[in-house]
């Protein structure tokens, strides 16, 4: 199982190019959260996990004041989340995303924007 998603997401990063977002879906407790952490670290050069179950409300108010400026918002990611953000070699992902739509709302802008997987 881990080898076919893994696989299914060093597909994904070659094909997209940073131009499409990629949904792991599936059961509860069966990994998907740990394969795509260990699938960043492996993969990129830094990496930052927004897990909107415990996220707090400073990183929920960017998704309302700043995605009409992305530089301010991956600014600011950077700094709450102590990690440089390289272009085209770094990956953002939200995990519980389905908890804050207005985070499932941005994808299509930060994939827009194409500086991040």
């Amino acid at each position: 199982m881990k080898r076919k998603i893994y696989n299914e997401l060093e597909k994904w990063k070659e094909n997209s190019k940073g131009k499409t977002a990629l949904l792991i879906d599936g059961a509860l407790r069966v990994g998907k959260s740990y394969i795509a952490e260990e699938f960043a670290k492996n993969n990129y050069k830094s990496y930052i996990l927004i897990d909107f179950y415990k996220v707090s409300n400073q990183i929920k108010e960017l998704f309302y004041e700043y995605l009409d400026n992305l530089d301010d918002f991956f600014m600011y990611l950077q700094n709450f989340y102590n990690t440089k953000l390289y272009e085209r070699e770094s990956v953002i992902i939200f995990d519980e995303v389905q908890l804050f739509p207005r985070a499932r709302g941005a994808i299509k802008h930060l994939v827009a924007d194409g500086r991040y997987d």
